[in-house]
């Protein structure tokens, strides 16, 4: 699967493993940045790429890191055709729901409040949980209808 990767700062270091993970596991890694630590960059900058590549691309996903993931998910969720979901920890049943009931395509993950381990474990439960369709095709259909 192709999966695009993009963080500030604050999830550079991490964004580098599981860009190495996911190799590892025979997926497509594009890598949007953050390239090199600037403790003044700004996220859009990065998560903005991302998201239009996921956009663009309907079978790609994509992962965005920051300090909680929540103004990275705030930015990919301005682009049309993008349903970013938050987790920085919590029931693992959210990040099953964000795929069952609402198609995420990118999963926004707060750096600073999971071990890599954990990171590692919500990526392969979200990348593996299916959309399950049906009444929520419908749903997500109306998410991009623009008002």
């Amino acid at each position: 699967m192709k999966i695009h990767l993009a963080t500030d700062h604050a999830g550079l270091e991490l964004k580098n493993a599981i860009k190495a993970y996911l190799m590892e596991k025979g997926h497509d890694v594009m890598d949007h940045g953050a390239h090199e630590y600037d403790a003044l960059d700004d996220y859009p900058d990065f998560i903005f790429p991302c998201a239009r590549a996921v956009a663009a691309d309907p079978e790609s996903r994509g992962i965005v890191l920051g300090g909680s993931g929540q103004g990275e998910a705030m930015a990919a969720n301005r682009i049309k055709g993008v349903r970013a979901a938050v987790f920085y920890n919590g029931p693992e049943e959210i990040v099953k729901l964000s795929r069952q009931h609402n198609n995420t395509n990118i999963l926004s993950l707060g750096a600073r409040f999971m071990t890599e381990a954990e990171i590692y474990n919500v990526i392969n439960l979200w990348l593996d949980e299916p959309f399950e369709g049906g009444r929520h095709q419908r749903r997500i259909k109306k998410l991009d209808i623009v008002i």
